[in-house]
């Protein structure tokens, strides 16, 4: 199938699918006049690429991980692909205690202006920020 019949088929665009294609995570033929051809496995496989961008992973990971799935029954390559994401999952993990800090960092900020602006005004009373939930 062409270029386009795989965009309309997978929801992705053309642009995303060359970008795969630069990146090593998706291959496909050329006919004389240069136009890619994909073999109807690309469905899949883009569906699986665009599943491992959603769960946070670069272009370059994702590239570690489809050796997986190329190579199935390989255990080397399963333990690297494992790897791979225990790696991802706690890189995830660090920003969001990093986001959670800096949250809190600014709840502490804006309870201090919001003391502030009460004794500067007489006003209403601000309407407090609520306390973070830790996770």
């Amino acid at each position: 199938m062409r270029i386009g019949e795989l965009s309309k088929r997978t929801g992705v665009s053309p642009r995303s699918l060359r970008y795969y294609e630069e990146q090593g995570l998706l291959t496909s033929s050329r006919s004389g006049a240069g136009q890619r051809h994909y073999s109807d496995a690309a469905v899949q496989r883009v569906s699986l690429i665009r599943q491992l961008f959603d769960a946070g992973m670069s272009s370059r990971v994702i590239a570690t991980v489809l050796p997986c799935v190329d190579v199935p029954g390989d255990l080397g390559v399963a333990e690297e692909t494992f790897a791979a994401m225990i790696r991802e999952r706690d890189r995830i993990e660090a920003d969001i205690a990093h986001l959670i800090e800096t949250r809190d960092a600014l709840d502490v900020l804006i309870r201090a202006n919001s003391r502030y602006r009460a004794e500067l005004s007489t006003g209403p009373v601000p309407v407090p920020v609520p306390v973070a939930q830790s996770t």
